[in-house]
């Protein structure tokens, strides 16, 4: 499936100005091929291809409305590393195991104070759309973990912390929800102010194992634990 981003309303669709250059310039696409456009939420439109110039749009054949999401949605917010890259890495694979949404946090000990935010975003519909992803997952801009904390719902929240002296719950004792969010520290940690103030809000602590893991890698730990859970819960449903 060749499958591109852009705008589905009123039985039309539109393909983002940047996929139409992709299209005619990289790809070199031709008229006639079977194309699939997607807006990211939840509708997907097929068609064929129309090239006239420079520009690209799609004989729609069919439309599908509302296709299902992942479930459970997984929210993770992550402190980002200095070294970009790395959480550009966490995107990409996060995004490709299902995750629904991504809040870059600003905690005690975050060197990198400036986000661009608009290439992260890029990068995530990249990543959906490689991975036939009809709903892509919002990134929030940078918040601090303070503010951060307004917003949640304590029962359904955790975090990921190397506090070995400090009580933390296995990830398998978590119970099955539709919703769960995860804190990710930064590069050293999150400071014991912090680990108390998530406390003071509720907020249970979870071990990832006896290992120590980067600020991404933990990310992708998650992603993939509850990839994991959702394979399960999909293979439960086929055999009922």
């Amino acid at each position: 499936m060749k499958l591109f981003f852009g705008e589905i309303n009123s039985g039309k669709a539109i393909i983002n100005d940047e996929e139409q250059q992709h299209i005619v310039k990289v790809l070199r696409m031709k008229n006639g091929e079977e194309i699939h456009v997607t807006d990211g939420k939840g509708n997907l439109a097929s068609g064929k291809l129309i090239i006239e110039g420079k520009k690209a749009s799609i004989e729609i054949v069919e439309i599908k409305s509302d296709l299902p999401d992942f479930s459970p949605k997984l929210h993770i917010a992550i402190a980002p590393t200095k070294n970009i890259d790395r959480i550009e890495f966490f995107i990409e694979k996060a995004v490709e195991m299902g995750i629904s949404e991504i809040t870059i946090l600003q905690t005690e000990k975050t060197e990198r104070k400036n986000i661009n935010i608009d290439k992260l975003r890029k990068q995530a519909i990249a990543a959906s759309k490689q991975s036939l992803r009809f709903h892509f997952p919002v990134i929030n801009d940078l918040i601090k973990i303070q503010d951060f904390l307004k917003n949640i719902h304590s029962e359904s929240t955790f975090v990921a912390h190397c506090h070995e002296n400090l009580e933390r719950i296995d990830l398998k004792l978590i119970p099955k929800m539709e919703n769960i969010t995860f804190l990710i520290g930064p590069e050293g940690d999150f400071s014991e102010k912090e680990i108390s103030f998530l406390a003071e809000h509720n907020i249970k602590a979870v071990s990832l194992g006896n290992q120590r893991l980067r600020t991404e890698t933990a990310g992708i730990f998650v992603a993939a634990w509850n990839y994991y859970i959702k394979s399960i819960s999909y293979k439960i449903k086929i055999l009922i």
